[in-house]
């Protein structure tokens, strides 16, 4: 970013506000924010917080809505189901959130933190409100922190963490059913945990995880272990949209100056900011959002409520703070796109394109018929035969019925070890062995391709080709 006149030197950056001069922890504890911007966060959150609690309860034609079942590798986002055999979309699909995710923060900053992601939503709009509820407010946490052990704050302190502890349970469990499915966790907790040790302890683990954050981390999530946020470094520029101060109209001539009424501070030579220190209290990382773009700034736009409040009541124009880019408020540039972000919404169309035609492509039967490693063929009379493998996925939500294997274009006889027809349950699968025979004398070849067709009952679902190998002709 450029350089920003009147401003402190950049020494802020070398402490974090959650750790204190000693190395220890220092808890933030922020004013409770109030305005328009944070009653719009709150109608956005409680919308995705219902979204990220009946995603994995929703199903779309049999398959649940999220799932992300990664120890039978088996994936639905929005109800499209994806197998091992559909990794490559499971990719592409990872790659277009990505390229999606940069083209965002490159136009508008940090804006995904503060608004859409889960850990500052569950952070700021379920577990900070429980502590205003039960705490009071910044004076009150403060007070209630340095205040001896007494009756009055261990109640306190006994019933906000146990309540911290009842929500990271209830989180725990919603985030257990993204991973091994909703049905399956329906049916553990109706069997109780006496008959489900193995899934209780990694629940408890999972529980034990989110308490942590939640109830001592905290905010250094972002702060400290989110990778995101070093995006930031390389992603934006002075074109970028952020949560800004606007140094040029803050700090005028002469830097700011606390309020005066009847004081001239145009003639004077102040800025609007009247360094009431508002912006730093409610901010939930501690920062100063004046000292410009900084890694801890969520772009939650507490301080710009917060400003613009404070601005009302002294008479001055409201946008002190607001969403601006570096040239907007040194230039008065309007936001319009880059080449850079046109760049980014090209490769980003071409993904999408791609991935769209790779879903209408996508087999929602897949049949795989491989020759058996270490196995050659065998003459039985006139004819060749090999023993093959067989695996068949059905993606769908029906059963497959009446299973069975048929040569292509090809004569020979395909005999199936144990049923010569069988199903296939629904999202299941099923493999097995089968031996073809050829006629040596319509073999082309030592080795040849030949086609299998699998059918379910008279319907030809899918065909796989397989090498068929025969003896050496010279």
């Amino acid at each position: 970013m450029s350089s920003q006149p009147n401003l402190p030197e950049e020494s802020f950056r070398d402490t974090i506000a959650t750790i204190n001069e000693e190395g220890k922890r220092n808890y933030i504890h922020p004013k409770k924010p109030s305005g328009p911007f944070y009653e719009k966060r709150k109608l956005l959150s409680y919308f995705l917080l219902a979204f990220l609690i009946s995603g994995p309860f929703i199903k779309i034609n049999g398959n649940q809505f999220l799932m992300f079942n990664v120890l039978e590798r088996r994936f639905n986002i929005f109800g499209f189901p994806f197998w091992p055999q559909d990794f490559h979309l499971f990719v592409m699909s990872m790659i277009v959130g990505v390229v999606g995710l940069t083209l965002f923060t490159v136009a508008f900053g940090r804006i995904f933190c503060g608004w859409f992601c889960p850990q500052t939503i569950f952070m700021e709009m379920v577990f900070r409100r429980i502590e205003y509820w039960i705490d009071g407010d910044r004076g009150a946490q403060i007070r209630l922190a340095k205040q001896e052990w007494n009756a009055d704050k261990i109640r306190k302190r006994v019933l906000k963490l146990t309540i911290f502890f009842i929500f990271s349970f209830f989180i725990a469990n919603v985030f257990l059913a993204y991973l091994i499915g909703s049905d399956k966790l329906i049916q553990l907790v109706t069997h109780g945990p006496q008959s489900n040790l193995s899934t209780l302890i990694p629940l408890l683990i999972f529980t034990g995880v989110f308490y942590f954050v939640f109830a001592w981390f905290r905010e250094q999530v972002c702060i400290i272990a989110c990778p995101y946020g070093r995006m930031q470094g390389v992603l934006l520029d002075n074109k970028s949209i952020n949560v800004a101060y606007d140094h040029v109209r803050g700090e005028g001539e002469n830097g700011r100056k606390k309020w005066r009424n009847g004081e001239d501070r145009t003639t004077a030579g102040y800025g609007d900011c009247i360094d009431c220190n508002q912006c730093v209290v409610v901010c939930p990382t501690g920062i100063d959002i004046r000292n410009g773009t900084q890694l801890e700034c969520v772009n939650c736009t507490a301080c710009i409520d917060e400003c613009d409040t404070i601005m009302e009541k002294v008479g001055l124009p409201k946008g002190l703070i607001r969403y601006a880019s570096e040239d907007e408020i040194v230039k008065k540039e309007k936001f319009k796109l880059t080449t850079r972000m046109k760049g980014y919404i090209v490769v980003l169309a071409i993904l999408i394109g791609v991935l769209i035609s790779m879903l209408f492509l996508r087999n929602e039967v897949e049949a795989t018929v491989l020759r058996m490693n270490g196995q050659m063929f065998e003459h039985k009379g006139e004819n060749i035969s090999n023993v093959f493998t067989y695996k068949i996925v059905n993606k769908t939500v029906e059963d497959l019925k009446d299973i069975h294997f048929k040569l292509k274009d090809t004569k020979g006889t395909i005999k199936v070890v144990g049923k010569e027809n069988f199903d296939v349950k629904q999202q299941g699968l099923a493999q097995g062995t089968m031996f073809v025979e050829i006629n040596q004398a319509l073999l082309e070849g030592d080795k040849m391709e030949i086609e299998i067709e699998v059918y379910s009952g008279d319907k030809l679902i899918e065909t796989a080709t397989a090498n068929f190998m025969g003896p050496r002709t010279f």
